[in-house]
């Protein structure tokens, strides 16, 4: 089992788990130069909120995208949107990367922005 077959058994048992609680969830994906982040709706069928390193308004405030403050200023800018789109309660959707370093930094920033999961 090569790297991303390895990411994406641990990415489909998590989706299996969240689609048991069927709650809005917080997907994410990275490459090693971005960062990206969606609220998906409970049934799967509507983003409701996104958010990535790509966008200009937080591109703008970046000297570099592929770093850990990249990763919580759009945890920041996700948990707004999320807010402001009347969802207050997730489940991450960390799409099978491992909790730590960029995964990590967009979740506590989205938590101390007010996203609950």
């Amino acid at each position: 089992m090569d790297k991303k077959q390895a990411r994406m058994k641990r990415a489909l048992k998590l989706r299996s788990k969240i689609k048991k609680l069927s709650t809005t969830r917080l997907s994410i994906h990275k490459t090693s130069q971005h960062i990206y982040a969606q609220v998906i709706s409970a049934d799967g069928t509507t983003t409701l909120a996104s958010a990535s390193t790509t966008q200009a308004e937080i591109k703008s405030t970046l000297k570099n995208t592929g770093n850990v403050i990249a990763a919580a200023e759009v945890g920041k800018f996700i948990a707004q949107k999320a807010i402001a789109a009347g969802v207050s309660e997730v489940a991450f959707d960390r799409s099978g990367f491992k909790y730590h370093g960029r995964v990590k930094a967009l979740a506590d920033a989205a938590r101390e922005a007010g996203l609950k999961f």
